[in-house]
């Protein structure tokens, strides 16, 4: 709250004896719209940077590197509400500014790329998230150093894009130099310390260890109570993964009392719309339903696999080649499952067939004249 009354008195100060349309009045509305979507109070940081935004591109330019600024924090507002479709544009506008006018080895170029990144990987385009990815990494490693924060939020980020596309090996050094930097530099009470934990704990379930997962997802929540408070949205993001936990191990109870407190949370942050409220509480209500059957399963794995398949073919925007690796590593995780002749092979099969469709695509696309 000390914060929060600084940034409001600067604001004020400024306004006053500077004018409502100076670039340093633009700054410090900047500054307490960043510090209220921190906060997680994502509608009352909006207006600020909208304002922000219009003033910087009125008095110093639409190319300046603050504007650049304004540009990257009001995307990043947008995409934590789930508006990827109004966010890519201003992260792309963002990132070809800085590119231009800082260069391309300039750490505020370093940003650009990994949030544009983190976006793209949201949106499923795992190819080009990763190759921004690793830009990012390399300017921050060489020009900040290997044991910087920022570089950490780069290994971290890269490591959790290697687990979606199915790399555990490549993504676990990653996590854990991730969060060795995080514990050494911030301390290991910091919202970026638990945000690390948070990844080794998704690296660990995906490896069948529970109880070491657990472990570090009740580590993050409690950071992120003490540091952040109950009802900030990234304390339901923990609250959220350690209750999918806890339904998948059996603990129903405490399961649910996570969930319930994630929902309420995200509900009021983020609204009933939100892609992640309406996730949690799907996971909520699957609690008190009756658990699939193998066949429901394995038909619902085939039902997604032909619908994505044929939104890529439709589609040829869509990376047809990380889709068809997205499904080889589903053939291979439901591969594992098979004993002796069952469905599971057969739909290992058909998956692996769906893949082929799209890589002969793809192919053929590339011959064409």
């Amino acid at each position: 709250m000390l914060r929060h009354a600084h940034c409001t008195r600067a604001l004020a100060i400024r306004e006053q004896v500077l004018g409502p349309t100076h670039p340093d009045t633009a700054q410090s509305l900047n500054n307490l719209g960043y510090l209220l979507e921190a906060q997680g109070d994502y509608l009352g940081a909006r207006p600020f940077l909208d304002c922000a935004l219009a003033i910087r591109e009125q008095a110093l330019g639409p190319q300046h590197p603050d504007t650049a600024q304004s540009l990257d924090n009001l995307a990043g507002l947008l995409r934590t509400q789930g508006d990827y479709t109004s966010a890519r544009p201003l992260y792309e506008r963002a990132l070809a500014i800085r590119e231009q006018v800082l260069g391309p080895q300039h750490p505020a170029t370093a940003t650009s790329l990994n949030n544009l990144a983190v976006l793209l990987a949201d949106q499923n385009d795992y190819t080009a998230a990763r190759s921004l990815l690793e830009r990012a990494l390399a300017i921050r490693e060489q020009v900040l150093g290997p044991q910087h924060p920022d570089t950490a939020t780069s290994l971290n980020n890269l490591a959790s894009l290697l687990v979606r596309q199915g790399d555990y090996t490549g993504a676990r050094p990653l996590y854990n130099r991730a969060l060795a930097i995080y514990e050494q530099v911030l301390g290991p009470q910091h919202p970026d310390t638990a945000t690390s934990l948070n990844g080794l704990a998704e690296w660990l379930e995906s490896q069948d260890d529970d109880a070491g997962a657990r472990s570090l997802y009740e580590r993050a929540l409690s950071i992120r109570e003490t540091v952040l408070g109950p009802d900030h949205p990234d304390t339901a993001q923990s609250l959220w993964w350690l209750g999918t936990l806890l339904a998948r191990v059996g603990d129903l109870a405490s399961a649910r009392e996570r969930l319930q407190r994630a929902v309420a949370i995200y509900t009021r942050a983020l609204g009933t719309s939100h892609p992640r409220t309406q996730e949690c509480q799907r996971q909520l209500a699957a609690l008190d339903a009756p658990a699939p059957s193998a066949a429901q399963q394995l038909a619902e794995i085939t039902a997604q696999a032909e619908a994505a398949v044929a939104a890529a073919l439709a589609d040829p925007t869509i990376d047809r080649t990380d889709l068809a690796e997205q499904i080889e590593t589903v053939a291979q995780q439901v591969e594992a499952g098979a004993t002796g002749e069952s469905p599971y092979l057969d739909l290992a099969a058909h998956l692996r067939a769906l893949a082929a469709q799209l890589t002969a695509t793809d192919a053929e696309d590339t011959d064409t004249p």
